[in-house]
């Protein structure tokens, strides 16, 4: 059995990164989102064998599934955003939704620029306090490649692998980039997970 307190209280310490929702010429709307290099220790210590996959559903604009299994529990979350990036970041903010932590503000508009991205310097990390989480029916998933799929399956595989190698944590982090939007990606992040399973 889980025990979701203490996975709640590893997301909310770690509501310190943003993710860039959408983009309107030198503006930003932003929120709210755990930064993984905080989180996966924390997860760490509560459960060495811990996951996080992400899965693309729609590549333009980005619609990112992120799942995260602690102790046998797993959660989703759903969310699109301004790039992969971001939307990997908001989806991981609507999983810890489902753990009752939400941001302290709703989404902001903040200045934006092409290079340096949004400017968040300003805002505030508060710690944020728990509120029930809404449900809210998913959006239709497209048609998926055969291909990618079997790719993805592929990698699944190893994951399961790797959390059995108690690895987890180090496989989240390589797939913080996704199980990649071409054959090719998917194959080198399949290499990499490999490499990580025989190191």
């Amino acid at each position: 059995m889980a025990e979701p307190h203490r996975v709640r209280d590893a997301l909310r310490a770690s509501m310190t990164a943003w993710a860039t929702l959408t983009v309107r010429d030198d503006q930003a709307r932003v929120t709210l989102a755990p930064d993984l290099d905080v989180l996966a220790p924390q997860l760490d210590a509560i459960d060495p064998g811990w996951s996080l996959t992400w899965a693309c559903d729609h590549p333009a604009p980005p619609i990112v599934r992120a799942r995260l299994s602690v102790l046998g529990a797993a959660r989703e979350g759903l969310a699109t955003a301004h790039t992969l990036q971001d939307a990997k970041l908001a989806a991981l903010a609507d999983l810890a939704r489902s753990y009752g932590v939400t941001p302290t503000s709703d989404p902001v508009w903040v200045e934006y620029d092409p290079e340096d991205g949004a400017n968040t310097s300003e805002l505030e990390t508060d710690t944020p306090t728990p509120r029930p989480a809404a449900e809210r029916p998913l959006p239709p998933q497209p048609p998926r490649d055969p291909q990618m799929e079997k790719a993805r399956r592929h990698i699944e595989d190893l994951l399961e692998q790797l959390k059995v190698a108690g690895r987890g944590g180090e496989a989240a982090r390589i797939l913080m980039r996704g199980y990649g939007e071409t054959l090719e990606e998917s194959r080198a992040i399949y290499k990499d997970l490999h490499a990580l399973l025989k190191g």
